[in-house]
């Protein structure tokens, strides 16, 4: 990837493509990545680092959204079985099978007024038991058909549930088994999306930390919060795909009204490695007393991710967690797993974000609509641009989602689709088997030719997939460690620093890499990090205390962690 300086210097030269996409979320990039493979150029741009808002705030699924059969929303669980099994197969360095066991206490409970919400003839939540949801199971098998990647669904009895998963409840009379998918680090999936979006359109440009502002005699001011600089441009169309924060951009652009009625979900990551070893891979995946669907996803071999809450939210930037929320999802768990003791000193880190939701008027979150649509907004004598703006949208869906809306714009163009999406590697997916035993010949091949060890190769190999290779070469050329984080090197960072747009310290230990979300950040290892960034990015001593102060409170506020 080109460096920010170099895509900054060429937008002050007025060399602009005539789309821009507001927003450097999953959806904005998703449309980047369609519109460069139709080679069609769009200047993106997000007012913080790729994927700092809601995309790096996820439950970490991939999935068809089972519930959503039940309020009746039967297209979009269709369309997005469909997307699932396509990530599976384009993105399978990242996005993972992932067995979901559903406990349930009831048999017949719910059954009319499932059938109801199904119906639509109501959208009250209410409870499930074990005979609705294998109605549910087996709709749900018969809409993953296409590009099937997966085994369909089963039901196991409380006894046999337990003799598999001990630490369930003797409340639980059966548990409905099925398949959905998990993704193992969403912030990556985005960065390779712009990469690969580039790589086929060498004048798209996206660009972060620059922020959309007013609109002004036609124009629109673009304001570079590193360089405190700011540019007009004259874009032709405007996709706002800022997410939650649609409506900011939309009063920016000279539009009022209310498109957005987001909620506020948060997660937690927690260390029980012997919970972790006895669920062996499973994500327990159930409703609570007031309805809510949340989870327990084992993410590594020490860690399990707890979720979550939906709370609605005035504001976007409504986005800190509340211990109220931690202990809610405490709660939430003992009905589950009530020998299994979750307190504040497991927790390692908290995620927070707001949903993209479309503002409804509904007696509960569990109501809204997670579905997303397109409004087309033409254009005036003050504002000489088309407006696409994008409401609501899902990580599982943003491929099918870009499309329609690249669709849209090759219409209003008069130009036929040239690629499809559907069938496009992703990134670092590229050039790496999927079959286990090809993928184990090929680290094996990257560790004979790098001289590093397999066991090493492998640990790379899930960070980057294919890329793992490039990291590998960097490591054999300069193979020290860091002392206090000898999980990552130098050599790692730098390239990171140098390939990845890195424009702040939190961009690498947040998003670029796992290691605040694994709890691996330290005091110690923190002025490491930063020694490298620092070395190939050119700050100086002050700028570097600056970015260590910065994201030491970052971790503190926002993800409930102190550095010691």
């Amino acid at each position: 990837m080109r460096n920010r300086d170099d895509l900054v210097n060429k937008l002050r030269s007025g060399e602009v493509p005539d789309i821009l996409i507001i927003g450097g979320g999953i959806n904005g990039v998703g449309v980047f990545r369609d519109l460069a493979a139709q080679g069609i150029p769009a200047l993106l741009v997000e007012a913080g680092d790729f994927a700092s808002g809601t995309s790096s705030a996820p439950s970490r699924l991939i999935h068809g959204g089972l519930r959503y059969l039940e309020t009746g929303e039967a297209a979009l669980v269709r369309e997005s079985l469909t997307e699932r099994n396509l990530l599976l197969k384009n993105a399978h360095h990242v996005v993972h099978p992932l067995p979901v066991w559903v406990p349930l206490t009831k048999i017949f409970a719910g059954a009319f007024g499932a059938a109801a919400r199904f119906l639509r003839l109501t959208t009250k939540p209410g409870p499930k038991g074990a005979i609705p949801l294998k109605i549910g199971l087996t709709i749900y098998d018969l809409f993953g058909k296409l590009h099937k990647t997966m085994p369909n669904h089963r039901m196991l009895w409380g006894k046999a549930a337990r003799a598999e998963l001990a630490e369930l409840s003797e409340d639980v009379i059966a548990v409905g088994e099925y398949y959905d998918a998990r993704i193992s680090h969403p912030e990556r999936l985005v960065m390779e999306l712009i990469a690969d979006a580039e790589a086929d359109c060498p004048d798209a440009m996206a660009i972060p930390y620059l922020a959309a502002g007013d609109t002004k005699d036609g124009a629109i001011e673009l304001v570079d919060r590193q360089g405190q600089a700011s540019f007009a441009v004259s874009p032709k169309l405007v996709i706002n795909a800022a997410g939650a924060w649609v409506d900011k951009v939309q009063t920016g652009l000279g539009f009022s009204g209310r498109l957005m009625g987001g909620t506020r979900g948060t997660h937690l990551v927690v260390r029980k490695p012997a919970l972790t070893k006895a669920m062996k891979g499973k994500m327990l995946y159930f409703e609570t007393a007031d309805h809510r669907a949340c989870l327990a996803l084992p993410i590594d071999a020490r860690h399990i991710y707890l979720g979550t809450t939906d709370i609605r939210v005035n504001s976007p930037d409504e986005r800190d967690f509340t211990e109220e929320e931690i202990d809610y999802i405490f709660d939430v768990m003992r009905p589950i797993l009530p020998n299994v003791p979750f307190t504040r000193d497991d927790v390692v880190f908290v995620m927070a974000g707001i949903r993209p939701l479309p503002y409804q008027d509904t007696e509960t979150a569990a109501q809204i609509s997670r579905d997303h649509r397109l409004d087309k907004l033409p254009a005036t004598e003050d504002r000489p641009f088309d407006t696409l703006v994008l409401v609501g949208g899902k990580w599982t869906t943003y491929r099918a989602f870009a499309e329609q809306i690249t669709d849209t714009i090759l219409e209003r163009r008069g130009a036929p689709r040239v690629a499809s999406t559907a069938d496009m590697v992703i990134g670092g997916a590229r050039d790496l088997p999927a079959d286990t035993d090809a993928r184990a010949e090929w680290i094996e091949g990257v560790s004979n030719e790098t001289g590093l060890s397999i066991d090493r190769i492998a640990t790379l190999v899930t960070r980057y997939g294919s890329k793992a290779r490039d990291v590998a070469r960097e490591e054999g050329q300069k193979p020290a460690r860091y002392d206090h984080l000898p999980e990552y090197s130098p050599a790692e960072i730098a390239l990171i620093c140098r390939t990845e747009r890195i424009s702040r310290l939190q961009d690498i230990v947040l998003r670029r890499t796992l290691m605040g979300f694994e709890g691996a950040v330290t005091k110690a290892n923190l002025p490491e990090i930063a020694a490298t960034a620092a070395e190939v990015l050119g700050w100086d001593k002050a700028r570097t205390v600056s970015e260590i102060a910065e994201v030491t409170q970052i971790l503190r506020d926002r993800h409930r962690v102190t550095l010691t």
